[in-house]
């Protein structure tokens, strides 16, 4: 089972529920493969904390915003703490992520019609960012 868990993190970082629900699935007793996430968490070869810093920079790359990014942490078994360290909505970073997501998406010109900001602010809501950030994406939008 070591040698599973380890060709696991070999790939990519997972967060310890994440590895310890991969292990069970792929038939292994859960004591067993508790203690083995244990002793790797242990040796620093497995961290909630690490994982959860990768997967921020990821989502934000992919134009993801603080809720979707959130709920899909909580999803993976990280700690709310670690999450709320990492992840601070009322940052104003995000508001210029909003603008960067939906420029990528729709270009810069602001929307044209009522139908197409509504569009646009269908998208940046399922992209995760907050009605607020939302908002102030689709004012400033072509204001450069």
């Amino acid at each position: 089972m070591l040698r599973r868990a380890l060709g696991l993190l070999a790939r990519r970082d997972h967060s310890r529920a994440e590895l310890l629900a991969k292990l069970v699935r792929s038939g292994h007793e859960r004591a067993e493969a508790e203690r083995t996430v244990e002793g790797l968490a242990r040796q620093g070869l497995v961290s909630d904390s690490r994982f959860a810093e990768a997967f921020v920079r990821s989502r934000i790359e992919r134009g993801g915003g603080p809720l979707r990014i959130r709920r899909d942490l909580e999803a993976r078994g990280v700690e709310r703490s670690t999450v709320e360290r990492l992840l601070d909505p009322d940052d104003e970073a995000w508001e210029a992520r909003a603008r960067g997501a939906r420029e990528k998406r729709f270009g810069a010109a602001p929307p044209g019609e009522r139908n197409e900001a509504a569009r646009q602010t269908r998208f940046l809501l399922g992209r995760g960012f907050t009605h607020r950030q939302v908002r102030r994406a689709i004012e400033e939008s072509g204001r450069e």
